[in-house]
């Protein structure tokens, strides 16, 4: 898959956040602020980072993805529509029963899902195991698994057991996001759980730690061509976000972090993302 500008990028980022909207105001239920902070992440893993091809979900060459915080797939599904895995209209079978589209991806409801998330904390271990028959069984060291955490889910036990092991087997084919938006279902992460020092903590585990703004698709890019780049061990990316990114009314609102908009609030959310925060002033399409 040829891989496409920052502008471009950016653009794309847009519109699945446009997408996000929509299929979660059509489905009735949802994570909001989760997926519109992660559009960026998604925009730039799928249309530069990863080397995949859309129209062969089973190409053996392929990178290999993996969601963690099962929850925001709808951002998942919003790219994969945009990147040409499956057309843009079955985004509105969104948790719809019998659709391939569930609130939580499955792997083998639709092609190009490479793993089943819903109890958090399992996406690193399913992409450690992957990482590591890559480099000590199939030698395949051309090939990159790439994850993406939320940064409450990380109060699971799990992903630092899962943390540990790619430390200790160096896999270096492994590079990981945790999505640093700072809240939770409960609130923000320092007051259910404080995460801090973060990056110190994934260092003393072995790991390769970068910090970005998780909004700069240059600094995405960048990251993750550093994290390849790197030998004997596997690559953490601490991306700083905003919940609710590109909705006036839910950023930083943890509020929003499993809740989908009404029709009043879907309205005025597309305005925001059609307007790109009143940058743009035009008339906007309808819902």
């Amino acid at each position: 898959m040829g891989k496409l500008t920052i502008p471009q990028i950016e653009q794309k980022a847009n519109d699945i956040r446009k997408d996000i909207i929509k299929m979660l105001l059509e489905a009735g239920s949802g994570h909001s602020a989760g997926p519109l902070g992660l559009a960026d992440i998604f925009a730039a893993l799928y249309f530069n980072i990863m080397n995949i091809r859309p129209e062969e979900p089973e190409w053996a060459d392929r990178d290999v993805f993996f969601l963690s915080n099962g929850h925001c797939v709808p951002v998942q599904y919003a790219t994969m529509a945009e990147a040409g895995y499956f057309s843009k209209q079955e985004l509105g079978s969104l948790r719809k029963l019998g659709s391939r589209l569930q609130g939580h991806p499955e792997r083998e409801k639709l092609p190009g899902l490479e793993n089943t998330s819903g109890p958090l904390g399992s996406g690193l271990s399913q992409a450690a195991g992957y990482a590591y028959s890559l480099q000590y069984l199939e030698e395949n060291t051309h090939r990159f698994v790439y994850v993406v955490m939320g940064d409450g889910e990380l109060d699971e036990g799990n992903i630092w057991e899962a943390a540990m092991f790619a430390g200790k087997n160096k896999l270096s084919q492994l590079i990981a996001f945790v999505d640093r938006n700072n809240i939770q279902i409960d609130g923000t992460t320092e007051d259910v759980m404080p995460l801090e020092d973060l990056k110190g903590k994934w260092e003393s585990f072995g790991w390769h730690v970068l910090e970005i703004d998780g909004h700069n698709i240059e600094s995405i890019i960048d990251a993750a061509s550093e994290g390849r780049a790197i030998s004997y061990r596997p690559t953490l990316i601490i991306a700083h976000t905003i919940p609710g990114k590109g909705v006036d009314f839910m950023e930083y609102n943890y509020k929003w972090h499993g809740i989908p908009p009404n029709a009043e609030q879907a309205k005025e959310a597309l305005k925001d993302l059609r307007s790109l925060g009143g940058k743009i002033t035009h008339e906007g399409e309808g819902v």
